[in-house]
Formats: C-alpha cells, structure tokens, sequence
C-alpha cells in the first residue's frame, strides 16, 4: 500500500504533520505507523493546540504529591499518610453517537485512571450538558447518559455522589459528558505509569481486545456531522463486572511488589500506554501483539494498536516476579499474558507472527516529546459587543415576585434533578455523608484516615459564554464556595475543558482566556491544577457549544464533624445574606429564561473579595457559629432559600432591607461571593461582630418559619407548593412531552 498525504489526511493529520514524521522517522511510515501517529498526534492524546497554555496554570504547590500530568490523575496530601488521587475527563463524542455506552465507558475509564495509581476509588461526580429538555433527541440523550453512568457506577461498586446538569440549546448536537473520580491511596504505595529495567516483561492484562473504539483518540478530535454514526465503532462497550475484577487483581498485584509501571489503556489504546510509558521511563519496548488476547478473528496490526476496548492495563513486572502476577490474575479469572519486555533503545517495535509491523521512536510520539506544538491566532469575539451592549434599564422590573419565583424554581437548570441521581447509588461503601445531610458539595469519609473529603463540580458556561476570563474564575469560586459551605478547604483542581474548533479564532480566544481567569483564580484560592482533559471540537454545523470549562474541585474536612449543611433547622433562626449586594442581573437564569435576554454580561465578581468572603465563612462554619450555609448560583436569592427550606419542610419570612437595589436584582440576581445562613439567636451578635472585624458586608434579611413563606409583606404558598414545583418539574417535562418507553423504563 503506498503511504501519501491523502492517506495521511484520512487518518486526520495534515500535510505538514505528514512530512515531519517522514523527517522523524527518516524514511515514509508505513500504514499501521501512520496509525499510531494519527493516535498519537489527535487532540486528545497530544494536547497540541493547547498545551501552550496549559502550561501557564498554577501545576505545582499547595500539597500536591506529583506533578501535574506526570501521572494518570493528580495526587495530593491529605494527612495521615494517605493521599487523594482525582481526575475529571470528557466523553462528549462517544456519547453524542451512543449515549449509553459513551457515558458508561467514560466512568470505567475515569475509574481505571484512579486504581491504576493504586488508589481504591470511592466516589464518582458527573458534569452533563444537553440541548433543551423538551426536544425528542435530548430526551434520548438524556435517558441514556444517566442509565449508562448509573448502570456502570452501580454495577462497579463506587458511590456518584454528586454533579450537576445543565439544559442549553447549544448543546443539541453536541453534549457534553464529564466524568470524575476520586479514590484514596497510602503515601509510598502509589504506582507510576512508567517503563524501565532492560529485560523486563511487558504483561497485557484485563479484558481481550476487540475492534470496538478503533480510532477514538481521532473521533473525538473532530467536530460531529451528519455522517458521524458511520463512525460507531470508535465508541468503546464497556463491562463493570470486568472492571470491577480488574480494580481488584490491580490493588492486589500492587501489594506483591512485582509491579514496576502500569498504565491503563484509554484513548488510543496499546499504541498510547507504551508509548507514553516508555518515553517515561527512556527505555524502548518490544511488542508482540499476536500474544495480545483478542475477542475477534484475524485482527490486524493497527487494529490492535489503536482498540480502545475497555478494562485493560499494561503492566510492566520485574524480572523473576512473573508468576506472581499471573496468580493473581488467575484468580480473578482475567487474562494475563507477557506480550513483550522492556529495551533500552528507546523504540517501539512491533511484531505480528514474528514479522516487524512498526517501528517507531517513543518519544516521538508522545506530549512533551516530538509531539507537535502549535500556537493558534484568536480574536476577540463579535458577540461581546451584542453583551456588552445590554443595560437593565431597558427591562422592566415584574410586580408579581411570586410568579417569577415560581417560573424560576420549575426551570430545568434550577428544578431538583431527582430523576437523574434515583438512578445513581449513591450509599455503596457506606462513606457519602450527603445523603441525609445535603451540603453543596459532596462530603464522603476519607476511609481508612479519621477525615472527610468534599467533592464537586462546576461551571456556569453561560457565565464564561458572556466572559470568559471572568466565567472561568467564577467557575473556580463556585467550586470553592461549595467546599467552604459544607466544612471543607479546598485543596486542589481537576479540570476539564469543553470548548468548540480549536481552529476557530473566536473559539480560540474563549480558550485562551479562559484558562488565564481559571489560572488567577487557582493562585488565589490556593488550589492548583493537578490535571484534567481538553476536549476541544465540541460543535456541529450551527456552531460551537458555550465554552464551558468545568472545574472538579477536592477539598478536606480534618474531623468529619466539620460538615455543614445547607437546610434550614428550627423555626426562628435567624436568616443573614453573607457578601455585597448588587444590581447585577448578567446571565442569571431570570434574565434569560423569563425576561427572554439571550446576550447579558457576567454577573458582579470580585476575586479579591470572594476570597476574603470565602475565609470569613470557613472560620463561621468550623466554629459551628451558623446553622447552615448554602451558596448564591443559579436562580439567585429566592431560589437559594428555597432550596435551604426544602429539606426540613421549613418555610421563611424575609424582605429587603433597605439594599436600594432593583428588585429583581435583589431577589433573582446572581452576583458572586454571597451565601445565606442561618443562625441561633443566641449567636448572632458574635457572627456579626467577626464579620465586622473581616471587613464582609452581611444583612439580617428575615427569620426561618415551619412552612410558611412571607417575602416583602406578601404571604407566597406554603413550602410544599414550592417543592412540589420544584420535585416534579423534570419528571413531568419528560413524560408530558411523550418521553420514550425505554425513557420511562430507566425512570
């Protein structure tokens, strides 16, 4: 077969590309070679159009035990001699084809890249987006992103404790499925993704190979057309069963110390884990990928290279040591074979019945090697002008508060998501300390250690669509205030970014400043970025989705006492608004769901004043001097006590007191760096004596109630008309629109 630039571009590398890897190699690649490249050199393996700017986040410091993207998740000090390992990533592609097993397989796969440190996960968290919530195809969508996380969750055994959903039309073609693990590991028993010792046996271990996920590495690093369901078959299927085994067999080979390096097989599969292990470690690796267990007849040798089958781990075993690896993998009845060992040349060879298919130098192919690099132009988008162009003084402000609230509190993006997490088991392990007790992050015990961890994940991409400089440091704080809210310190970031043609100056732009205000943000918050994923392409014909930049965020509670929830406690407590109140309307969901705006700047945000406000409000609540705290998002104020209300079945009287700010605003605005507490009588004097002494603005706006609600004077329905609205509000979308049978049946 002769090898050309069309053959080249086919495989989605360009005609420059091309030629550099006929200078690496110094002759013209042949088939299976320009395979591993197209791999190798996707977006989604090489980072090539944003490591550039990866590199100017915050990698380094806090407690962070490794590097950023020196090993398959980030790792961070928790005390005890125990470390937290956790890692975001996206599988938007997959699941925009085939919603069930793209969401599933983005679980399995954000699992493995926990255990395969040596960490037990124990809690999994999603970020979803999806077009609107009355469109047949979102419904679709929907039903099979939520029972394919919910189906490999359970069936795998970790907890999914928390995330979030967002409903735009946007994100019609194209949603987004980010998927987040955590696990704990004891300092000193972590395991690197690495290759090294000449001689040492390379052992292919987990589920056998077949020709599911051939070229998803290059899937996901293009846009979605109409012809993208030819392309199936980069959609990998997944086995929680299998898996769950494979964390097992792996915890457990780890403890016989005959484990050198391991890494899972993800994107681009065998060709991906040695090469990046090698380059690693310096060292070279010869391959026989007939000795590859294999599910399908005749498969060749670029097919092998480029599986992305699920639950498989490499495995690089010290010499001599053999046999205790394939005891373990006995027992667990999971294939084992040794496909090859170790060299010091540094390349790749590969073999088929004894016949070299490629040979390729490692390093080469790898991020940080001879990956390519490139730095794309970017242009400030035109759209801004249409944003920056609105002012409220053009909107009326609505008489009937009641009637907007209630508007608000049924809204897709603000309605209790019931439907979605009943499908999730959330008690497995007995460590989710937020089932009960709601908190706006997560709180899971941190087993075997005497803390807790709070976990969450965040974005607003309208906020970041409007600004993104100032959307992306929002989406940092929110994840913060979550953490603060519910006892915990934040600790550290994982990141994964969405964004559309990499390609597209305007996109571009949103990228680049994005990650600028994320960087800002994580500096002063004191969080570095531990890792994460780019997942760029994320369009279809009608263009881009918003920029959407989600931020996973881990923090410690040092005594799971410290955990603070966000329902209101006993009638007469005292209600405070904590932070500046503005008149800021931008990008809230009352602006653009009720009043109809679809272009508004980002709401007020102070960075150096959420981070006072945040520090203010951890000493209150570890000082146990509030009841409960829960943070101002989406839907603003009103919504805010609402949700406060709704789990006690308590109620409030509150009113404005003297802010001499629209109403609107006060009420359904959402400006940053506020939160609602609640507060003993007996303590009030003290709290706002401390947040006198802070400088952080607060006012007592009214007092909790046993179900009744007042606000202004007016007398609104009792609690649970609000939560009935707010309960139901999806389920009834979903079966009112004629949802599917096979909707109902995963309801």
């Amino acid at each position: 077969m002769e090898i050309t630039v069309k053959t080249a571009e086919k495989l989605r590398l360009t005609a420059e590309e091309f030629e550099m890897i006929q200078q690496k190699l110094g002759r013209t690649p042949n088939f299976t070679e320009l395979c591993a490249f197209s791999g190798m050199w996707s977006e989604h393996c090489s980072y090539k159009n944003s490591i550039k700017w990866l590199k100017t986040l915050p990698r380094e410091g806090g407690k962070m035990l490794v590097k950023a993207g020196e090993e398959n998740a980030g790792l961070m000090d928790i005390g005890e001699g125990y470390g937290v390992v956790f890692k975001i990533e996206s599988h938007n592609h997959p699941s925009a084809l085939e919603p069930f097993q793209g969401a599933a397989t983005g679980v399995g796969g954000i699992n493995r890249d926990i255990f395969t440190m040596g960490a037990r996960p124990i809690a999994s968290l999603n970020s979803l987006r999806f077009g609107m919530l009355e469109d047949a195809r979102t419904q679709h969508l929907l039903a099979g992103v939520v029972h394919g996380i919910g189906h490999y969750g359970n069936c795998f055994g970790v907890p999914t404790v928390g995330g979030e959903v967002y409903f735009e039309s946007c994100y019609h073609t194209n949603p987004l499925v980010n998927a987040m693990s955590v696990g704990i590991v004891k300092q000193g028993e972590t395991v690197s993704a690495t290759s090294e010792g000449v001689g040492n046996p390379v052992f292919f271990v987990g589920s056998a190979t077949g020709k599911d996920g051939i070229g998803g590495a290059s899937f996901a690093s293009a846009e979605i057309t109409a012809e993208s369901a030819e392309e199936l078959p980069a959609v990998q299927v997944g086995d929680p069963f299998q898996e769950k085994k494979l964390l097992e067999a792996c915890l457990e080979v780890i403890q016989t110390g005959a484990v050198v390096g391991m890494q899972d097989m993800g994107a681009a599969g065998i060709i991906c884990s040695t090469a990046e292990m090698s380059a690693k470690g310096g060292s070279g690796m010869r391959i026989d990928l007939d000795k590859v267990p294999t599910r399908q007849p005749n498969m060749q040798a670029w097919e092998l290279l480029l599986s992305e089958s699920q639950e498989r781990m490499l495995m690089v075993v010290e010499k001599g040591k053999e046999h205790l690896v394939l005891d373990v993998f006995e027992k667990w009845d999971l294939p084992c074979s040794e496909i090859g060992e170790v060299t010091n040349d540094g390349l790749l060879k590969f073999y088929m019945h004894g016949k070299l298919e490629a040979e390729l130098p490692a390093v080469e192919l790898v991020l940080g090697g001879g990956a390519p690099v490139y730095e794309r132009a970017y242009k400030k988008p035109a759209y801004l002008e249409r944003i920056n162009a609105f002012s409220p003084d053009t909107l009326n402000t609505p008489e009937d508060l009641q009637s907007v609230a209630a508007s608000l509190i049924a809204l897709p993006n603000i309605a209790g998501k019931r439907w979605v997490y009943q499908q999730y088991d959330s008690m497995v392990g007995t460590g989710n300390m937020s089932t009960n007790a709601p908190s706006d992050a997560a709180v899971v015990l941190a087993k075997p250690t005497q803390k807790a961890l709070a976990l969450t994940t965040d974005c607003n991409s309208r906020y970041v669509h409007s600004d993104p400089y100032v959307g992306a440091m929002i989406a940092v704080a929110e994840a913060a205030r979550n953490i603060v809210c519910s006892g915990g310190e934040p600790l550290g970031v994982t990141n994964c970014l969405n964004f559309g043609n990499p390609y597209d100056p305007e996109v571009y732009y949103q990228f680049v400043q994005a990650i600028q205000g994320m960087g800002d943000a994580c500096r002063a918050f004191n969080t570095p970025v531990t890792g994460g994923n780019v997942s760029f392409y994320n369009q279809s014909p009608d263009g881009p989705v918003y920029p959407t930049p989600t931020i996973g965020m881990v923090g410690v509670l040092d005594d799971p006492q410290q955990h603070m929830t966000l329902n209101f406690k006993s009638s007469g407590d005292i209600i405070y608004l904590l932070g500046k109140v503005t008149d800021s309307l931008g990008s809230s969901e009352y602006l653009h769901k009720v009043a109809g705006v679809d272009m508004s700047p980002a709401p007020y945000f102070n960075l150096e004043e959420e981070v006072l406000f945040q520090r203010a409000l951890l000493h209150l609540v570890r000082n146990k001097v509030i009841r409960s705290a829960h943070d101002i998002s989406e839907g603003g104020l009103i919504v805010t006590l609402l949700e406060s209300a709704f789990p006690g079945n308590k109620g409030f009287s509150v009113s404005d007191t003297g802010s001499n700010v629209r109403k609107d605003a006060f009420w359904f605005g959402e400006g940053q760096g506020r939160a609602v507490v609640s507060v003993a009588s007996g303590d009030a004097r003290a709290m706002e004596d401390y947040l006198h002494q802070q400088g952080v603005p607060f006012m007592a706006i009214g007092t909790v109630t046993d179900g009744n609600i007042e606000v202004d004077g007016e007398t609104w329905n009792r609690i649970q008309y609000w939560k009935n609205l707010y309960e139901t509000s999806i389920s009834n979308t979903l079966t009112g629109a004629g949802a599917s049978e096979a909707m109902l049946d995963v309801k």
